[in-house]
């Protein structure tokens, strides 16, 4: 009888900890913060102040990792995170294109959308760029020069939203790019080779050189605090305003409780001194948009983004 009680009470005590361990609160083990690009950008510097501040909230290891994808698909950073465990442990720092165009380019993984959004926390300072030295100073120039000269562009991915509104913004101004390459980076030596003549590309890339740089336009509603006598694409024309974000998303079954953990921490990053210098000092828009606002932003923008594909077909 006493063996058959200590049996009992041993398997209690090893269900309890199964139990305990099943019903362990969130996080007990190391986070991982995937960006889809290579390191050095803002949506990666901004990541890596959310994984460190995450890491002194709760006491638990945390690493940014940088997985690009070659020019603007297939996303394996963004496939990672649709492929990982709902459970938070595996978080998406995604640009604008991630949600609106990876369910439109026959990625499996990504469509229908697997994820859920936390929140954006950045709007980026994008241009399109020319070397200081070519000859022409606006988007106006830039049309009329490519009338009876080859102008090569140089963007993130043909798919992608910045390289679609840029295509879009020369056809309303009547004229096309000769030809266009993608690239993982896209910055001062990208100009500085020759390879392209225009490039899209956030204007953190091409800070280091500004004063030999000519930025012909940047892309969104509001101008760049930095650039503030270059007009926007919005102003040159309305139809391609779109503004590029980027925000933290999980796996839509992630449970809401560890979704709040995760959004706590980065909304109150995004308010610290240090995330509201940088945006000080680039140009960047730098706040919290909480999800129920970022969903309503994702219709929006693939309904602006479908008007752009159909006027690119015409």
């Amino acid at each position: 009888m006493l063996k058959v009680t200590r049996s009992v009470a041993a398997l209690a005590l090893a269900m309890s900890a199964v139990a305990g361990t099943a019903q362990a609160e969130y996080p007990e083990k190391p986070v991982e913060f995937v960006v889809p690009w290579p390191p050095g950008d803002l949506e990666d510097v901004l990541t890596r102040m959310i994984a460190e501040d995450f890491s002194e909230t709760y006491g638990v290891p945390t690493a940014v990792v940088n997985k690009p994808g070659g020019g603007g698909g297939p996303f394996p950073g963004a496939i990672e995170v649709a492929n990982a465990p709902a459970d938070g442990y595996t978080v998406g720092s995604f640009i604008i294109a991630i949600p609106v165009v990876g369910p439109q380019i026959g990625i499996p993984e990504l469509n229908p959308d697997p994820f859920t959004p936390l929140g954006n926390f950045l709007t980026y300072p994008f241009v399109i760029a020319a070397s200081g030295d070519a000859p022409y100073d606006d988007m106006a120039g830039l049309a009329a020069h490519a009338q009876d000269n080859d102008v090569v562009l140089g963007h993130f991915g043909a798919p992608l939203v910045p390289t679609q509104v840029t295509f879009g913004l020369a056809k309303d101004m009547g004229f096309s790019f000769a030809s266009d390459a993608a690239f993982d980076a896209l910055d001062c030596n990208t100009l500085a080779s020759g390879d392209v003549d225009v490039i899209n590309t956030t204007l953190q890339l091409i800070l280091p050189c500004l004063d030999d740089v000519t930025v012909l336009a940047s892309i969104g509603s509001e101008r760049i605090p930095l650039t503030p006598d270059t007009p926007t694409v919005a102003e040159l024309a309305p139809d391609l305003n779109v503004a590029l974000w980027n925000g933290l998303f999980v796996h839509a079954d992630t449970p809401q409780d560890v979704q709040d953990k995760i959004i706590a921490v980065a909304e109150k990053t995004m308010m610290s001194e240090q995330a509201q210098q940088l945006a000080a000092d680039t140009g960047a828009a730098v706040y919290w948009q909480p999800a129920a606002e970022v969903v309503a932003q994702i219709t929006q923008d693939i309904a602006t983004m479908a008007r752009i594909e159909g006027m690119l077909a015409e």
